[in-house]
């Protein structure tokens, strides 16, 4: 399975407006939280995952959502390709990355918000994580 965007839409009237992404099924969701990336370090990175899959919805503001296929959970290459999907909360979509991915995630303003919604329960979370060096693989801008 591949990394995809499950695109949403936007209604508003002079109640106010409504965003929503009416082909995301919420069947496999066991847990969600939101991320909140300080000033300081705006960059939250990288996390693989072998089991679970993440569904990321900004909720304000925007961000840079990053990813990469691990082809080696031990030792994956450096030269592996980072792919980026831009979100905001002026586009109403989710970033499905599946699992076997590692992803990052920037903050591209002030008080942004990111919801993730994750497939794998509570109790397996730790065996499951796979974190990397935030230096491990080159962002997009640092090209």
């Amino acid at each position: 399975m591949e990394p995809k965007v499950i695109q949403g839409g936007r209604f508003s009237d002079h109640r106010g407006s409504i965003s929503y992404v009416n082909d995301f099924s919420f069947k496999d969701i066991e847990r969600f939280y939101i991320i909140s990336n300080s000033k300081e370090n705006p960059i939250r990175a990288w996390q693989g995952h072998k089991l679970d899959t993440k569904n990321f919805y900004c909720l304000s503001g925007a961000f840079n959502i990053y990813f990469i296929k691990i082809d080696n959970w031990e030792n994956p290459s450096k030269d592996l390709i980072v792919e980026t999907i831009f979100v905001s909360e002026s586009d109403s979509k989710i970033v499905h990355i599946p699992a076997g991915y590692a992803n990052a995630v920037e903050s591209l303003e002030e008080n942004s918000k990111l919801i993730s919604f994750s497939t794998l329960p509570l109790g397996y979370v730790s065996a499951d994580d796979v974190r990397f060096p935030q230096d491990y693989w080159l962002f997009n801008n640092e090209q």
